[in-house]
């Protein structure tokens, strides 16, 4: 099983399928379906969400709901070659976020009796770019669930009990254009009055907390000679408590200037995945480890948000980090260690029974 898990690792990574790329998306999803004929006796099926594609297998209302994404973050033809093995590891676009995540609980349902029944396995194909399509769809599984099981990469091994949620902005401060020599004093610069505005937003951060508040990309002007009439910038914070989210949410939105129009735009896209939602599912899963003779699997909390974060907003029990072992996501580093696939689906399938008892 673990060859054959592989070679279906490689197919899905050598279909490159870039978020933004909506055709590649479509692709990949046919391919899984594909895949998943040749493992599982029950046919996959496509389903469209706001004109994004998902993968969806087995039940209509499950009780337990397998969540994972098939869209990368790589614009195609980033890594060459697409697929590459160096000893125990393979290389490639999306092998590690989260492509081998997939697999590995596709192979999981192979040995689970009646999963059809309580069990679905879905991926969507916009989670890299916020799962604005997909939200809805997650959160009503979710709801009807008993556990979400989240197949993103692990962390050293250890799976997700705690993510932070992010919020994204966008501040747009208008002012007044003139001549930058002629008459300056006559213009209202944008550029001046967005810098005493980032001068705010940084002190928006609590390091005691783990709370950012990261000014990103920044806009300005259109000439030099021309005092800016118009400057942007985008923010990316994180924290691990909404009330942490909602304080900074609430500063955001209050900014204002003394001569220039301020607007806003944007607010929290993903809440925090706390231990209070992953703890039950998280002892279970050591219980099952320690049961088959694995090591402690571990824990850790992280910055990155998933959907793992949207399903327990809803009140979901869920666990997170369940998918591949290896390293680099969103980097160039990015890779799978081979020899830890097999035993993970291992480990899915018996926890998959164990929570279907």
């Amino acid at each position: 099983m673990s060859a054959s898990a592989i070679k279906d690792i490689q197919r899905l990574v050598e279909c490159q399928s870039p978020t933004e790329d909506l055709a590649a998306c479509i692709k990949v999803v046919d391919l899984a379906i594909e895949i998943s004929a040749n493992v599982l006796s029950l046919p996959a099926k496509k389903i469209t969400e706001n004109n994004r594609p998902v993968f969806w297998w087995g039940a209509e209302n499950p009780k337990i709901v397998l969540l994972c994404h098939l869209d990368t973050v790589w614009p195609h033809n980033s890594f060459t070659p697409t697929w590459q093995i160096d000893g125990d590891n393979a290389k490639g676009p999306g092998v590690f976020d989260m492509k081998a995540g997939f697999i590995q609980a596709l192979y999981a349902l192979k040995d689970v009796a009646g999963a059809q029944d309580k069990v679905a396995l879905v991926a969507t194909t916009d989670e890299e770019t916020g799962s604005a399509a997909s939200k809805a769809l997650i959160e009503k599984l979710a709801k009807g669930a008993n556990a979400v099981l989240v197949f993103e990469s692990a962390i050293d091994g250890k799976v997700k009990t705690g993510r932070k949620g992010t919020s994204m902005y966008q501040v747009i401060v208008t002012g007044k254009a003139a001549h930058a020599g002629l008459e300056p004093e006559k213009g209202i610069n944008a550029t001046t009055e967005l810098a005493k505005l980032v001068l705010q937003i940084i002190e928006l951060a609590n390091p005691a907390l783990g709370t950012t508040v990261v000014p990103t990309l920044m806009q300005s002007g259109t000439t030099t000679n021309t005092v800016p009439a118009q400057a942007k910038l985008d923010i990316d914070i994180r924290s691990f408590t909404m009330a942490e989210l909602n304080r900074v949410d609430a500063a955001i939105k209050s900014l204002k200037s003394d001569v220039a129009k301020v607007d806003v735009v944007g607010g929290i896209n993903r809440p925090p995945l706390e231990i209070s939602s992953t703890k039950e599912l998280y002892e279970k899963l050591e219980m099952v480890a320690k049961r088959i003779g694995m090591p402690e699997i571990g824990h850790a909390s992280v910055g990155g948000a998933s959907d793992g974060n949207l399903a327990a907003a809803v009140g979901a029990k869920v666990l997170d980090g369940l998918g591949a072992v290896g390293v680099g996501a969103h980097a160039p580093t990015e890779s799978l260690v081979i020899s830890t696939v097999a035993p993970r689906i291992k480990l899915t399938t018996e926890f998959i029974i164990e929570l279907l008892k």
